[in-house]
C-alpha cells in the first residue's frame, strides 16, 4: 500500500490521457469532503463540505477545504456533483460560488433542495442539473452515471465517472441497510454491471471499516422509540441531526401512534423539515405537527419537540436546554432521546449536555443505553461484499480519520485488490491514474481555512494560538509613555491584568524593574519605541513567569512624547 510522505512535492504535469484524483478534504478527519477530477484540462469537483470546530478552535464556526489549487482554474470546472445533503458535503458550496457564481451543481432533487435554500442565505442563485439514480449525464469531459446508494439523509448517490482515462467510482457516504425505510437500496446491481465494465478507481467511504459486522437496519429503531414512548410519564424531547428525515419520520410515525403533538425546534430543523415535507420525503399525518408556541395550551403527555444539538453543539437547542438558557425548561419526568452518533472528538460536549439534561430531572435515552441510532455508514462486513461485487482494479479509502482509511485498506486488500493498488492519501495529496494504474505523484496546498463570523480566511493558525494562550493564561497589558529625546519614563508604567489570576496591585512589584530595563536600554541608546516594547514584554513576562509560573500574553505600549 502507498502511504503519503510529508516529503512529496508538487506534482508534475498531467501525463496525456490520465485522470488525475485531488482531495482537498475529507481524507484523514471527518468532514470538509471535496474532491478535485482532473482529465484534459477540466475539473470535476464532487462535494464541497464543511468541518466542525473543535475545542482547540476557539472561536470558530466553520472549516472550509482550501480552494488554493482551484482559484485561478475557475473556469475549467465543468460542475459541482453533490451526493448528498449532509453539511460535511455541502456546507462549503456557498464560499465557492462566491468565487464563481454560476459554477453548475448537479445533485438530487432533496440535496439540491438543500443547498438552494442555504445558498438563498448567502443571495446565490446557482445553475442546477437536477439527476436521480440510474441517470447518464454528459458533464464536460466527464461521463457521469448516478447510483442510488442508502444513507442517514433520503436520495444519496455515487457516482461513477467515465474518462478515456477509465472508471472512477466515487461512493460518496453510504451503507447498506437491507430494509431501508424508504424502500431505496444501495444499488449494487448497478455497482455489479459497473464491476463487469471495469472499476479502474474506487473511492470508498471509510468511516465504518474498523466497526465489525453489518449495520443493524433502521426499522429495528422504531421499536425501541415505541417503547420510549410508551413509558413516557411527561414531554419527549428529540434532538437529533436537522436532515436525518427518516429518523424524525419514525418519531412522527411515534408521536401519531400515542396520541401525541410535534414541534420543530430551530432553524435548521424547521427549514429541513419543511422542504422534506414540500418535496414527499417527511410524511406528516394532518394536524400532527404545531407550531412550538401552541405547546403551552397542550399537557406534558401529549407533546413532541424535534430540536437540534445531538452533537453537544453549544448553540444549538439542547445544549442551551441543559444549561437553563432556552425558553423550554427541562422538568423532572421530561425524556430527552438523543437520536444520533457520537462524532469523534464531539464525545465530551456531548456527555456534557447529557449530564446537565439529567441535572435538571431528564430521563434521557441515548446511544449508550438504548439503540436509538444506527450509523449511516457500511461496516466492515458491508465493505468486503462490496469489495467482492465491484472488484476495483483500484482502491483509495476517503472519507475518514487515519485509522479508518488505513483499516478500510486493509479490508481491501483481504478482498484481493493488490496491495500496490491501494493508495491511502491525506488531504492535498495527488494520486494520477494512468495506464490502469493509481500512484501517488506529489502534493498540493490543503490547509485548514476557518470561517469566523463574516470573515473567511483571515484567522490562521497563529491567531488560535493567541486565542489559546488568552483562553488559558489570560492578558497583562503595560502602558508606557516615553520621553522621545532622553528615554526617560514620563508617565506610567500603567500594568493591568484580565483572566491571569493576578491582582493589579501585585505588579508593584515589577515597576522597578521596568524603569531599571528602560533607563539602561537608554543609556545604551536605544529608544526606538518597538524595541522598547520588547524589553518591557520580555522584563514583565520573565517576571510574571518566575513569580506565578504563567505565560499570559502581555501586550506592551509604549508612547513617544
Amino acid at each position: 500500500m502507498s502511504h503519503p510522505h510529508p516529503e512529496l512535492g508538487t506534482p508534475p504535469k498531467l501525463p496525456k490521457g490520465g485522470l488525475r484524483v485531488t482531495p482537498l478534504g475529507g481524507l484523514g478527519e471527518i468532514g470538509r469532503n471535496m474532491t478535485v477530477f482532473e482529465y484534459g484540462g477540466r475539473l470535476l469537483i464532487v462535494d464541497c463540505g464543511v468541518l466542525f470546530p473543535e475545542e482547540e478552535q476557539p472561536g470558530i464556526d466553520l472549516i472550509l477545504p482550501d480552494f488554493t489549487t482551484i482559484r485561478d482554474r475557475l473556469d475549467d470546472i465543468e460542475g459541482i456533483v453533490l451526493t448528498h445533503g449532509h453539511e460535511d458535503h455541502i456546507g462549503g458550496v456557498p464560499y465557492l460560488l462566491r468565487l464563481k457564481p454560476d459554477i453548475p451543481l448537479i445533485g438530487s432533487k432533496l440535496t439540491l433542495a438543500l443547498i438552494e435554500a442555504k445558498l438563498q442565505e448567502h443571495r446565490i442563485r446557482p445553475y442546477t442539473l437536477e439527476v436521480a439514480e440510474g441517470q447518464r449525464e454528459r458533464i464536460g469531459v466527464f461521463d457521469c452515471e448516478f447510483i442510488a446508494v442508502n444513507h442517514s439523509i433520503p436520495d444519496a448517490l455515487a457516482v461513477a465517472i467515465r474518462t478515456p482515462a477509465g472508471m472512477a467510482v466515487a461512493t460518496g457516504d453510504f451503507k447498506m441497510d437491507q430494509l431501508p425505510l424508504d424502500g431505496r437500496l444501495t444499488d449494487l446491481h448497478a455497482f455489479a454491471r459497473l464491476s463487469e465494465e471495469g472499476i479502474d478507481l474506487l473511492l470508498s467511504d471509510s468511516t465504518n471499516a474498523e466497526v465489525p459486522g453489518f449495520v443493524p437496519p433502521e426499522r429495528d429503531i422504531s421499536n425501541v422509540l415505541r417503547t420510549v414512548f410508551a413509558n413516557a410519564q411527561k414531554r419527549i424531547i428529540v434532538a437529533s441531526f436537522a436532515s436525518h428525515v427518516h429518523r424524525i419520520q419514525q418519531i412522527l410515525d411515534a408521536a401519531h401512534e400515542y396520541g401525541r403533538r410535534v414541534a420543530f425546534v430551530g432553524r435548521s430543523m424547521v427549514r429541513n423539515m419543511g422542504i422534506a415535507r414540500d418535496l414527499g420525503y417527511l410524511r406528516v399525518p394532518a394536524g400532527l405537527v404545531v407550531d412550538v408556541k401552541t405547546l403551552d395550551d397542550l399537557p406534558d403527555d401529549e407533546v413532541v419537540l424535534v430540536c437540534t444539538g445531538s452533537q453537544g453543539e453549544p448553540m444549538a437547542a439542547l445544549s442551551r436546554m441543559a444549561n437553563r438558557d432556552h425558553q423550554i425548561r427541562i422538568v423532572p419526568g421530561d425524556t430527552v432521546i438523543l437520536a444520533s452518533s457520537l462524532i469523534p472528538g464531539n464525545e465530551n460536549a456531548v456527555y456534557r449536555v447529557i449530564n446537565g439534561l439529567t441535572r435538571w430531572g431528564a430521563n434521557v435515552v441515548h446511544k449508550g443505553n438504548a439503540k436509538v441510532h444506527v450509523s449511516g455508514h457500511a461496516s466492515a462486513g458491508e465493505l468486503l461484499y462490496f469489495y467482492n461485487i465491484c472488484k476495483p482494479k483500484n482502491l483509495m479509502p476517503v472519507h475518514g480519520e487515519w485509522r479508518h482509511l488505513r483499516a478500510n485498506a486493509e479490508l481491501g486488500a483481504l478482498t484481493g485488490v493488490p496491495k500496490d493498488h491501494i493508495v491511502i492519501a491525506e488531504d492535498g495529496v495527488v494520486v494520477d491514474l494512468v495506464d490502469g494504474r493509481a500512484k501517488i505523484v506529489g502534493k498540493v496546498q490543503a490547509g485548514y481555512v476557518y470561517v469566523d463570523g463574516l470573515s473567511v480566511g483571515d484567522v490562521t493558525e497563529t491567531s488560535l494560538k493567541d486565542r489559546r494562550i488568552l483562553g488559558e493564561e489570560g492578558i497583562i497589558s503595560v502602558f508606557i509613555v516615553v520621553d522621545s529625546s532622553s528615554g526617560k519614563i514620563t508617565g506610567g508604567p500603567d500594568i493591568h491584568a484580565r483572566g491571569s489570576g493576578i491582582d493589579d496591585s501585585a505588579f508593584s512589584a515589577v515597576v522597578p524593574k521596568i524603569e531599571e530595563a528602560i533607563n539602561r536600554s537608554a543609556q545604551d541608546g536605544v529608544l526606538e519605541p518597538h524595541q522598547v516594547q520588547q524589553l518591557v514584554r520580555r522584563t514583565v513576562g520573565k517576571w510574571v513567569s518566575d513569580t506565578y509560573r504563567r505565560r499570559p500574553m502581555i501586550l506592551p505600549v509604549v508612547v513617544e512624547v
